[in-house]
């Protein structure tokens, strides 16, 4: 399926998916740069798990966006934490939540930037999971699908210029398309988390989102590490259901993943270099053990190598820098 012009302009125009010279090579313009917006919280405040990466409030973030359009980077990619949880997570799609603000505030003052919204509600419910719970503990899909629905249309409306599912539910691409499309939002994309595994390397996001689930984990609808050919499989169903870009997460314990995707679709294909890959070469580097620069370009390139056009990394910032 060819991806819609339409909804791709405004990620064709930062570069962000353009055709490349060499398929191997390692660009700024292959970035995006996630970042934790705080609902009133300190203008910066030090995440101890993610050496360089902080908690902003609103004001911080459009100080951080510069600071990532400015070195080049074309896209955010924003994550919220509200003032208050509750069971059906509803801070994601009130109009005046944290991602909704931070977004309209960061296209007033950077209008070419990029902004994605991450779309879950694990940061917004009371028990951190990424939809709202049965009597018996267990994530109802469907009744999820509705509360993502309504924040995909927030989220848009306020700015957003993707929208880029992470829960995990079964169908949502398609509901979220349909959502989107009704409400006159059809020129905005789907990037959707179409093999996301359930992970050990996601720990240091869970402490900077303040995401942990209170009870069980994420196996039931997060994918098996085991399973890679569900995870093409995933993707194609994305991708059927109107995903303009699929995303494999994490990246480098995934890269035959991601080879495997990209050999699978001719959608871009997204990869995103996770809190627990971060902290590790950080905590190294801080450790003398490796040199951070070599190790960091090396691995992102072999993200690149093995099919990624589009790398999420914390690593973003520095990466524009030494790549000058």
């Amino acid at each position: 399926m060819a991806f819609p012009a339409t909804r791709l302009r405004r990620l064709r125009k930062t570069g962000l998916v353009r055709g490349l010279v060499r398929e191997t090579e390692l660009s700024v313009s292959h970035l995006v740069y996630p970042m934790f917006v705080v609902a009133g919280g300190a203008r910066r405040a030090p995440i101890p798990s993610l050496p360089g990466i902080d908690h902003l409030s609103i004001e911080g973030a459009v100080d951080e966006a510069g600071e990532a359009q400015a070195l080049g980077i074309p896209a955010v990619l924003l994550f919220g934490l509200p003032a208050a949880k509750d069971e059906q997570g509803s801070g994601a799609w009130d109009d005046e939540g944290i991602v909704q603000l931070a977004t309209r505030a960061i296209k007033a003052a950077y209008p070419d930037l990029l902004v994605i919204a991450d779309l879950c509600l694990c940061e917004y419910t009371s028990h951190g999971h990424c939809g709202v719970l049965r009597e018996d503990g267990v994530v109802d899909n469907d009744a999820t699908l509705e509360l993502l629905a309504r924040t995909a249309v927030s989220q848009a409306e306020a700015g957003a210029d993707a929208v880029a599912p992470s829960d995990m539910m079964d169908g949502r691409v398609g509901h979220l398309r349909a959502a989107l499309d009704d409400q006159g939002l059809s020129e905005t994309p789907l990037i959707a988390y179409s093999a996301k595994f359930a992970s050990a390397f996601y720990g240091p996001f869970r402490e900077a989102a303040d995401s942990a689930p209170q009870v069980g984990d994420r196996r039931g609808y997060q994918m098996d590490p085991a399973n890679a050919r569900e995870a093409v499989r995933e993707a194609a169903l994305d991708e059927a259901e109107g995903a303009d870009v699929v995303m494999v997460k994490p990246a480098l314990p995934y890269l035959d993943v991601i080879r495997r995707v990209r050999d699978a679709t001719a959608l871009p294909v997204a990869a995103y270099n996770v809190s627990g890959e971060y902290a590790m070469v950080k905590a190294a580097a801080a450790a003398g053990w490796l040199d951070e620069q070599a190790a960091v370009l090396e691995a992102l390139t072999g993200i690149r190598r093995a099919g990624a056009d589009i790398v999420i990394t914390y690593h973003a910032k520095d990466v524009a820098r030494w790549l000058r």
